[in-house]
């Protein structure tokens, strides 16, 4: 049976797909869920009822993840009577993987009025085993604890009946014990389920039909089987207009399959003119197969315009590869950097340092395809690897993550060796529960837009101070913004710290080797057709970011060439990206497509200038002037 959606006549852009091909794995009472969790806890301390314990941390306590030790001192601050967050953590040197965290009291610190300077903490730190340890812990607080509200329980109670599984002493070796929490108010674990639960899906579609009513640039779609919602996707007005700008290289963000989301959440996530990250849209997986991945990326295809993205960041999962090669054949699927350093740790942690040095050496210096190669074969064949599968692997699946290979897909610049900075930051994570996950929602996304306004308002109000005479700076300084020119600049100056010589030339195409002052080693090859006035360089960094490089530059300089040819500027990292010029649009857009982008930009304009004409009368008469003369060229009055 097709699932039911109420709709009126403003609610078009809704869509209810029907997937009858697929078979539950099981039955849910999706309208009583049993919200439940597990943990384990190493040690528990005697309580003051009889056959009653009470968790309490320990310098010394023993997780097995990261996401074990927060739900352990979750539990303990609702026993105790105060909120948690998580706080600073701290990276390797080396490969970047964090190496300890801090999870803390929530009114530590003094950015907002709740907060009070609190030093309750606990901090865990990695071992090399991988297990995490409790190596700092401060208890006291400088505040009242809440003990009566419903929110919290004085005392965190488990079952006598568990018991029978504990048999330590007093120094702490005891069995692991399974415990569920279940308390009141709080954020609790829902066992994922391969549905969207009822509740939570009547909440979104409340919300989605509030704001398609604010915004009929609203798309949601909603995939269903026998009468189950296995997954949602929307994206708003403003999302869909910045896909059409900066929806080149996206990152497809499945964080809430690393451990167990509450919400499983995912989200789609752009690079904007100022180099901040932009939402495209989101949704709901709660089902993760290649069909459910190929039903979101078709429904993407429909929201967007048929906006293909040029590269996508994501898994390297199996139903999400075959997604993306059915859905977007000739998108670049670039693997998150993260997946990667994970699997590293666990197939190679039995490895010598001296393999890991050579490792590292071969995936991150190599800059050639036959350097690569070459070095890859010899250590395969030094550390007897030819059976480890997923060497094997990786090597087949090179393109999608060595470096060398993803120099020359256009990826917006999004750093290689890092990932994209989270959209929401903390505000969603795996302990945020369905009631609260709409207001923390709105709050990141308000709190991006007022990000983006500052950036746009100090790149029209404020100028970066220019280091050369070149015309080619002054020009750049005029069409990037701010953050993108800064780039650029220091491309411009590093550019006279290397020499060019001609190598070749036969017709109207030269070629130059460019290579920094004092340094025979770092040098790269440049080739220049004087019909077009076009360069490529070997270094790839036009084609990865799309920002000329300093071997370029130095190319021009030479050839005095005075300003950067318009195809090298391109528009997605100019000041006025944000208002859709729509001239950058291929061709093959069908004019419905082309009416739905002029919309978006035309309304992202609008709401830009109504914002600025309310502030104060004197903008409201100015602002109210220039659409009464617009409206005439537009014979809007007669």
């Amino acid at each position: 049976s097709s699932a039911e959606v109420s709709q009126t006549p403003k609610l078009k852009l809704t869509e209810v797909s029907q997937r009858p091909k697929f078979k539950l794995i099981e039955d849910v009472d999706n309208g009583h869920p049993c919200p439940s969790g597990v943990i384990n806890v190493k040690r528990f301390k005697r309580g003051g009822d009889e056959g009653q314990f009470e968790a309490e941390p320990y310098a010394g306590l023993v997780f097995n993840s990261v996401d074990e030790a927060y739900q352990f001192y979750q539990i303990y601050a609702d026993g105790a009577g105060f909120r948690i967050r998580i706080g600073q953590l701290f990276r390797s040197k080396n490969d970047g993987s964090i190496t300890s965290r801090r999870f803390v009291c929530s009114k530590e610190g003094f950015q907002h009025p709740s907060r009070v300077g609190c030093g309750a903490f606990m901090r865990i730190k990695r071992q090399e085993s991988g297990t995490w340890i409790v190596d700092r812990l401060q208890k006291d607080h400088n505040h009242n604890l809440d003990l009566q509200t419903g929110t919290h329980q004085k005392s965190y109670n488990v079952s006598k009946k568990f018991m029978d599984n504990v048999n330590g002493d007093e120094n702490g070796g005891l069995d692991s014990l399974d415990v569920a929490k279940v308390t009141y108010g709080s954020p609790i674990r829902r066992a994922r389920e391969n549905n969207i639960a009822s509740d939570w899906y009547q909440l979104l579609l409340d919300y989605f039909q509030t704001r398609q009513a604010e915004d009929t640039g609203f798309f949601y779609s909603v995939e269903t089987d026998n009468g189950s919602c296995m997954s949602l996707f929307w994206a708003d007005g403003r999302s869909r207009f910045s896909c059409s700008q900066f929806g080149d290289a996206i990152v497809f963000d499945t964080s809430f399959r690393k451990s167990n989301y509450l919400v499983p959440f995912a989200s789609f996530v752009g690079v904007n003119h100022h180099k901040q990250p932009v939402l495209l849209a989101c949704a709901l997986i709660a089902n993760i197969s290649e069909e459910s991945f190929t039903w979101l990326f078709q429904t993407w295809l429909r929201a967007m315009s048929g906006c293909r993205p040029k590269c996508i960041i994501a898994d390297q999962d199996v139903a999400i590869q075959q997604a993306i090669m059915k859905v977007f054949p000739r998108t670049h699927h670039r693997f998150s950097m993260w997946q990667i350093r994970a699997m590293e740790q666990e197939n190679l942690r039995s490895m010598t340092e001296e393999f890991k040095c050579e490792y590292e050496k071969c995936i991150y210096q190599s800059q050639t395809s036959v350097e690569f190669n070459t070095t890859w074969s010899a250590l395969i064949n030094r550390y007897a690897l030819k059976e480890n599968a997923w060497l094997r692997e990786m090597s087949e699946k090179r393109e999608s993550w060595v470096p060398l290979f993803l120099r020359g897909k256009f990826c917006a610049g999004i750093p290689i060796n890092e990932s994209l900075e989270p959209f929401f930051g903390t505000l969603l994570n795996a302990q945020t529960p369905i009631e609260e996950f709409i207001s923390r929602f709105e709050r990141g996304l308000a709190r991006r837009h007022d990000e983006e306004r500052k950036e746009d308002f100090n790149s029209y109000n404020l100028q970066a101070f220019l280091h050369t005479k070149e015309p080619v700076e002054e020009q750049c300084r005029r069409l990037y913004t701010l953050t993108v020119f800064k780039i650029f600049q220091n491309e411009l100056l590093q550019c006279y710290n290397y020499l060019g010589i001609k190598t070749y030339e036969e017709g109207t195409i030269s070629r130059y080797s460019v290579r920094r002052c004092g340094n025979e080693i770092e040098k790269h090859a440049v080739t220049f057709s004087a019909s077009n006035i076009t360069a490529c360089c070997s270094c790839q960094m036009f084609e990865f970011e799309g920002i000329l490089c300093r071997h370029i530059l130095r190319v021009f300089n030479l050839l005095d060439i005075r300003e950067i040819p318009p195809c090298y500027i391109l528009h997605r990292w100019t000041k006025n990206a944000e208002y859709g010029t729509v001239r950058d649009i291929e061709s093959g857009v069908s004019p419905q497509e082309l009416k739905s982008l002029i919309m978006w930009s035309l309304r992202e304009t609008a709401c830009k200038f109504i914002e600025a004409g309310t502030t104060s009368l004197e903008k409201y008469k100015m602002a109210y002037e220039i659409m009464r003369e617009g409206g005439i060229k537009l014979h809007w009055q007669r």
